[in-house]
C-alpha cells in the first residue's frame, strides 16, 4: 500500500510541474483549464484536482470572473528566493568576459523589470573610449535600448503589444521614439535574431543585442554590445551578432548545467 500511495504522489508532482510549467509561459492573462487539460494532454478532472491543490497553496491564482489560472504569489516568492542562489551575473560574466576581450567594447547584461529594462551588468572593454551608456541599476522602458529590444522582441505578440502601449507615453524622451518604431524595431529583431540599435537613443553609439532564454523558452535575458558608431559599420555588426549567438548558447548551456557547485539537478 505505501508503494501505491507514494507512486501516486509522485504521479500528482510531475503532474503538478508540468502544469506549472505551462502557465510560466502563459503570461499574465493565464490559460483556461480546457487550453491547460489540452496542453497537457491530461483529463480535465485531472488538471482540475491538482490545479486546486496548487491554488490552494498560493502556487497558482484562478480569476473566477475569467474562468482562468495563472502563476500564484509563492511561485513568484519561490523565483525570488532562488535568484539569490542563481546569480544571472555568475553565469553571464565568462561570456561576457569573452566578448569584452573579442570586441574590446562595453558588454551589457540587460533583464526585464515589469515594463522595463534593467541593466544588471557591466563591463567596460579595452577601446580607449567608452561607450558607458547604461549604469548598473539604470533603468528603461521595455524596448529601449539593444537589450530592452531583444527582449521585447521576444515576448509573445499578445503581451508585447501590451508592453508597447504601456510604455507608449515614456518613448519620447528617448530621441522622440515612436510606439510604432518600436514595433516595426521588434518585427526587423525577430527577422534577423539580434537588435540593432544605430544613432538613435544615443547620438554617435550603435550597439547589437541578443536574448537569452530559460529551459522553458522564455526569455531571461539579453546581452548586448555597444560601441562608437563610426566603429560599427554593417560586416562588424554581423560579427558581433555571431560572438552574442556563441555567447547567449554558453548562458543557456550553464542555466541547463545539472551540476552546480556540487548541487545536482534533474536532466
Amino acid at each position: 500500500m505505501a508503494d501505491n500511495v507514494t507512486a501516486a504522489d509522485a504521479g500528482s508532482l510531475k503532474r503538478g510541474v508540468q502544469l506549472l510549467k505551462l502557465l510560466a509561459t502563459a503570461g499574465s492573462r493565464g490559460l483556461s483549464l480546457t487550453q491547460i487539460a489540452d496542453r497537457a494532454a491530461l483529463p480535465h478532472p485531472t488538471v482540475h484536482r491538482v490545479l486546486r491543490q496548487l491554488v490552494e497553496e498560493r502556487l497558482v491564482a484562478r480569476s473566477d470572473e475569467l474562468k482562468r489560472y495563472r502563476l500564484g504569489p509563492l511561485a513568484y516568492e519561490l523565483g525570488m528566493a532562488g535568484a539569490t542562489m542563481y546569480d544571472l551575473r555568475d553565469m553571464c560574466d565568462g561570456a561576457m568576459q569573452a566578448l569584452s576581450a573579442e570586441t574590446t567594447d562595453t558588454v551589457y547584461l540587460v533583464v526585464r523589470s515589469g515594463f522595463e529594462a534593467v541593466c544588471m551588468h557591466r563591463l567596460e572593454g579595452s577601446f580607449p573610449i567608452r561607450t558607458l551608456v547604461l549604469d548598473v541599476g539604470s533603468r528603461r522602458p521595455l524596448g529601449v535600448g539593444a537589450g530592452g529590444l531583444a527582449l521585447l522582441a521576444a515576448i509573445e505578440d499578445e503581451e508585447r503589444h501590451q508592453i508597447i502601449e504601456r510604455v507608449k507615453p515614456k518613448l519620447s524622451a528617448f530621441a522622440k521614439l515612436t510606439s510604432e518604431e518600436l514595433e516595426h524595431a521588434c518585427a526587423a529583431t525577430r527577422k534577423r535574431g539580434t537588435s540593432l540599435i544605430q544613432d538613435t537613443i544615443n547620438l554617435g553609439v550603435s550597439a547589437v543585442g541578443r536574448v537569452f532564454r530559460d529551459s522553458m523558452g522564455q526569455p531571461m535575458g539579453a546581452i548586448s554590445v555597444a560601441a562608437l558608431s563610426h566603429r560599427m559599420p554593417a560586416q562588424r555588426c554581423e560579427r558581433i551578432a555571431e560572438l552574442l549567438k556563441d555567447a547567449v548558447t554558453d548562458v543557456e548551456r550553464r542555466m541547463r548545467d545539472k551540476s552546480r557547485n556540487g548541487w545536482e539537478t534533474g536532466s
